[in-house]
């Protein structure tokens, strides 16, 4: 009795080849039957290619370490080609994530898609295919940046104090902004596309109760809402869209609006950094003026 599992030696697949199948341009190849013991018998029909051709095959299989089980096949399992594809469509996403938010920084929301692909160094259809809409791009945009946003909460929370709370927050809150010069404009296309969505509600909550916390413990003025630091960290993380030499100085305005903000007999710290001179204030906003007026002289070549 035999184990009616065909070998094919010295072919690649484990497919069978009947006794009057041919390959075109090809000798056929001899094919064998296992039997118990080790013992090999030609398949009927078959012509061996010559004294012990099965025996001397299988022992020299069995010399390179590769093992022959009569109820299973000896082929390898074809690697994962995908993988090297996966790591590529990844990479093209994540550099055009950052382009993107370099020219929306630079030119807004409405940004060439095009010239986005072009610096992101990948094909017009490889971006369609990561965001097939303007809208896609900027919704995949406000999504990290919430997650960037949300992954404070933990560091607020460990905070000793509920005043140190809102300090960390502002503190955060504003290097976000200013280091990220793309989020207004998203933000404000996001209320656009859709309106009812407030995925921060649940952070605006926490952000509440802990001002009221520090209002409780005599730290914050009495009169300043939670909605009060929302606006005036807005103000401040706007020096990010400025540029020059207002970036560097969102430290120092931010701590003179936490002096304001803090009752009066608490103690103040010192101011972190230093002011602008006349000089480097006066060539900040030279420089700020003659980039809007080349921007206007631009658009109005366009048209």
């Amino acid at each position: 009795m035999f184990f009616r599992m065909p070998i094919t030696l010295g072919a690649r697949r484990a497919h069978h080849i009947g006794p009057r199948s041919t390959v075109r341009g090809r000798r056929p190849v001899p094919q064998y039957w296992v039997q118990p013991g080790g013992r090999t018998r030609q398949a009927a029909g078959r012509r061996p290619a010559g004294p012990g051709c099965g025996e001397a095959s299988l022992r020299d299989l069995a010399g390179r370490g590769s093992r022959i089980d009569p109820m299973t096949t000896s082929a390898r399992p074809p690697q994962d080609a995908s993988q090297p594809r996966r790591r590529d469509a990844r990479q093209n996403r994540e550099r055009l994530i950052d382009e993107a938010r370099s020219m929306i920084a630079e030119h807004g929301v409405d940004a060439s898609l095009e010239e986005i692909a072009r610096r992101a160094d990948v094909g017009v259809a490889t971006l369609y295919r990561n965001f097939p809409t303007r809208d896609d791009l900027v919704r995949a945009l406000y999504d990290i940046a919430l997650a960037e946003l949300f992954a404070v909460r933990g560091e607020i929370e460990a905070a000793p104090s509920a005043w140190a709370g809102v300090v960390l927050y502002t503190e955060r809150l504003a290097e976000w902004l200013v280091a990220d010069p793309s989020l207004p404009p998203i933000l404000k296309r996001m209320a656009t596309i859709d309106p009812t969505a407030r995925p921060s509600v649940e952070l605006e909550s926490f952000i509440a109760a802990l001002v009221l916390q520090a209002k409780k413990d005599g730290e914050l003025r009495p009169d300043v809402d939670s909605m009060d630091l929302a606006v005036l960290v807005t103000m401040i993380g706007s020096l990010g869209t400025l540029g020059g030499g207002y970036t560097g100085q969102w430290r120092r305005q931010l701590s003179l609006v936490l002096d304001g903000l803090r009752m009066p007999e608490k103690p103040r710290p010192k101011l972190p950094g230093r002011p602008l001179s006349v000089k480097e204030f006066q060539a900040t906003v030279h420089g700020l003026t003659r980039r809007a007026k080349r921007a206007a002289r631009g658009s109005r070549s366009a048209t």
